[in-house]
C-alpha cells in the first residue's frame, strides 16, 4: 500500500523520534510537528491516528522518570478542564472534510510559532501572579481541543503552567502526567470515529521501536540540550510544514 513506501518512511521515522525526544525532555510542547509532517503524506485523519498510539507509548516511557515530580494539582486541574476539550474536538472532526483540517493542523503549527517568537522577543509577559482555577479549566479546555483535532495541546498548557513558574522538571513531568490522561481520553472517540485501522497499527508496531528511542534520548536530553536549540528546528518545521498544509487545504 502507499502508506508503506520509502517516502513515507522518510518522513515517518524522524517524525516519530521527534515527537520522543519533545515528549520526553521539552515539555512535549513540539511533539505536535510530528503530526503535521506525516500530514504531509497521509490524509489528516490517518496521520492523527498513526501519532495517537505512538504518543501513548511514549507517555507510558516518560512516565516511570518523572514519576511524582509534578504539579499534581495543575495537572488535575487541566486534565478536567481537557476531557471536555476532546469532546468538542471529537464534534468538530465530524463536521469538516480533509482539506479543512489540512488547513487548521497548518494554521494551529504556524500559530504556534508566532506565540513562542512573541514570547521570547518580550512581547508577551508572562503572567505576574499564577493565573487563577478557573483560567486553568479554560486553558484545560484549549489543551483538550488542540490535542484532539492535531496533538497540539502544549501551547495552552505551557500558558497555565508558566504562569506558576514551576521548576523545569516538575513543568516536564506536569505535561506528561497531563498529556498521558488526555491521550487516553483522545482514544475513545478516535476509535469511535474509525480513525483506527489495521494499516495504521501495523505502522504503529513498525514506529514503535523508534518512538520508544526518541523517549530515551529525550529524557537524557533534557539537562544537558539548551531548550532554544531544540526549539529553533522546531519552528522551522512547523512554519515549513504549516505553511504546506495550509496551500494544500486551500489549493
Amino acid at each position: 500500500m502507499a502508506a508503506f513506501d520509502a517516502m513515507f518512511f522518510v518522513f515517518a521515522i524522524p517524525a516519530v523520534v521527534f515527537a520522543g525526544v519533545s515528549k520526553g525532555g521539552f515539555g512535549s510542547g513540539a511533539a505536535f510537528a510530528s503530526a503535521a509532517i506525516l500530514a504531509l503524506v497521509l490524509e489528516p485523519g490517518m496521520a492523527l491516528a498513526l501519532m495517537l498510539p505512538l504518543l501513548m507509548l511514549i507517555d507510558v516511557a516518560t512516565l516511570k522518570p518523572y514519576w511524582g515530580r509534578w504539579n499534581l494539582g495543575a495537572a488535575l486541574l487541566l486534565i478536567a478542564g481537557g476531557l471536555p476539550g476532546v469532546a468538542l474536538g471529537a464534534w468538530l472532526y465530524t463536521s469538516v472534510d480533509a482539506d479543512a483540517m489540512r488547513v487548521l493542523i497548518g494554521a494551529v503549527a504556524v500559530g504556534f510559532v508566532l506565540w513562542q517568537l512573541r514570547a521570547r522577543l518580550g512581547l508577551r509577559a508572562v503572567a505576574a501572579r499564577p493565573l487563577s482555577r478557573l483560567a486553568g479549566l479554560a486553558a484545560g479546555l484549549a489543551v483538550g481541543f488542540t490535542s484532539f483535532v492535531s496533538h497540539a495541546g502544549g501551547p495552552p498548557a505551557a500558558v497555565y503552567l508558566l504562569s506558576l513558574r514551576l521548576r523545569k522538571t516538575e513543568y516536564q513531568a506536569s505535561t506528561v502526567l497531563i498529556f498521558w490522561a488526555i491521550n487516553i481520553a483522545k482514544a475513545v472517540p478516535y476509535a469511535g470515529l474509525g480513525l483506527f485501522t489495521r494499516e495504521t497499527l501495523m505502522l504503529d508496531l513498525m514506529l514503535a521501536p523508534f518512538a520508544l528511542l526518541g523517549a530515551w534520548l529525550g529524557v537524557k536530553l533534557h539537562h544537558s540540550i539548551p531548550e532554544r536549540w531544540f526549539f529553533a528546528l522546531t519552528y522551522v518545521l512547523l512554519v515549513v510544514t504549516g505553511t504546506k498544509l495550509i496551500w494544500d487545504g486551500l489549493a
